[in-house]
């Protein structure tokens, strides 16, 4: 495995550039139940699908991902990903994080690390999310990073085989939690 490139430094987590030799990590940690259940999927994507989309979603300026890694051991531990709307300066935030990885809080800091990227690097206006009204533990996590609930599209979603409402969430500059782990590293 290669060394991870970082972008930004938090107190216990990073985020740095996504590195091809990992891929079939990634791909596990993307069909893992948990995850599959989670993003309200019914099914597992095969390894060439995954494959063959690395490189479009690397060339593409709209389909920003981060990998998270650790700082203690600089072991990856998870994947943020923004896709921006470059017309209206938004993105759509999703997460996956390894499945050994959940529960230890690493979510809310990953989040709120993707955040500060977006806001005080990229710029962006507003960063929103979906989540499923079953999962508790991810709006908590988002919420602690300084996303709101704005809304839910009823019954759109799947949670163990069951209909159920996808939360709708969003967050704004002034919503940022801080401190801003990007202008520390600035020295502002």
């Amino acid at each position: 495995m290669s060394d991870p490139h970082i972008l930004l430094a938090g107190e216990s987590l990073a985020l740095g550039m996504p590195r091809q030799d990992m891929l079939p990590e990634y791909h596990k940690w993307e069909n893992d139940l948990g995850t599959v259940i989670g993003y309200g999927n019914q099914w597992a994507q095969a390894w060439e699908v995954r494959a063959a989309g690395y490189e479009r979603q690397r060339a593409n300026e709209r389909y920003q991902q981060f990998e998270v890694v650790r700082l203690e051991d600089k072991a990856a531990v998870g994947m943020t990903v923004l896709q921006v709307n470059t017309y209206v300066r938004t993105a759509e935030f999703v997460i996956v994080l390894a499945p050994e990885e959940r529960g230890k809080g690493h979510a809310a800091e990953a989040v709120r690390l993707t955040l500060d990227w977006a806001f005080h690097v990229a710029h962006l206006r507003m960063v929103w999310l979906k989540v499923l009204e079953p999962n508790h533990a991810g709006i908590a996590a988002y919420e602690k990073a300084g996303f709101r609930e704005v809304g839910h599209l009823r019954q759109s979603g799947y949670w163990l085989g069951k209909p159920v409402d996808e939360i709708l969430m969003d967050a704004l500059p002034e919503d940022f939690p801080g401190p801003s782990a990007v202008t520390a590293a600035l020295g502002d």
